[in-house]
């Protein structure tokens, strides 16, 4: 390992992770957006839950490299546009919060939404003021393992030479430089872990009365 690579590049480094970070975050704001309306259709409308489901889990079987290649044709854009990247990991984004957010809404009490009507409250308060807070515990857990499978796709994008930390992977390869291979995959490793830490710091910031029963 040598350990000035890092020194000598660090600027680089940087650059490719923050270019690394917004490939793989924005999608995930944008999945979860779009995930919400349709899980809760998919919780409410009870012929529409196979379909979505089924459609959603679909999209994870398209090869990644596929979908980056074919995104243009779609969107009319050139194909080293970051653009192509960012959604085809919607889609994927899509793949898995869909069933994660339908699972969340469901697993909320019966009880609970009878009681929140009771005492005046109309649909749509009800689902963002009781039901969408209560689901997300598990919305959470989908979103880490979103935003880690994320992190690691988005990689595979250098192969088109989208700028990112997959460039490592790829470079040191051909140069059978191992330790920039290591840079590579050290860098993706610590991005997932901070994608991860900030989503349970933000489950835990928006759940206070989990804090409170575990005091």
């Amino acid at each position: 390992m040598d350990w000035s690579y890092i020194g000598d590049n660090w600027s680089d480094i940087l650059d490719r992770a923050w270019q690394h970070t917004q490939l793989a975050g924005i999608p995930l704001i944008i999945g979860l957006l779009i995930a919400l309306p349709l899980g809760w259709l998919g919780q409410r409308v009870r012929w529409l839950k196979p379909v979505l489901l089924s459609g959603s889990g679909l999209l994870y079987t398209i090869p990644s490299l596929v979908l980056f290649v074919v995104m243009p044709i779609f969107l009319g854009t050139k194909i080293l546009d970051p653009v192509n990247v960012i959604a085809a990991m919607t889609l994927y984004t899509l793949a898995l919060l869909v069933r994660t957010v339908t699972d969340g809404l469901e697993a909320v009490p019966e009880s609970t939404r009878q009681a929140a009507t009771a005492i005046g409250y109309p649909p749509l308060k009800r689902f963002l003021g009781v039901e969408l807070p209560l689901a997300v515990p598990v919305i959470a857990s989908g979103l880490r393992v979103a935003a880690v499978s994320n992190v690691s796709i988005v990689s595979v994008a250098a192969l088109l030479g989208i700028p990112q930390l997959g460039y490592y992977l790829t470079d040191g390869y051909k140069r059978e430089y191992w330790t920039e291979i290591w840079v590579g995959i050290g860098a993706c490793v610590i991005l997932a872990l901070l994608f991860d830490l900030v989503i349970q710091l933000i489950a835990r910031a928006l759940t206070p009365w989990l804090r409170a029963r575990t005091a």
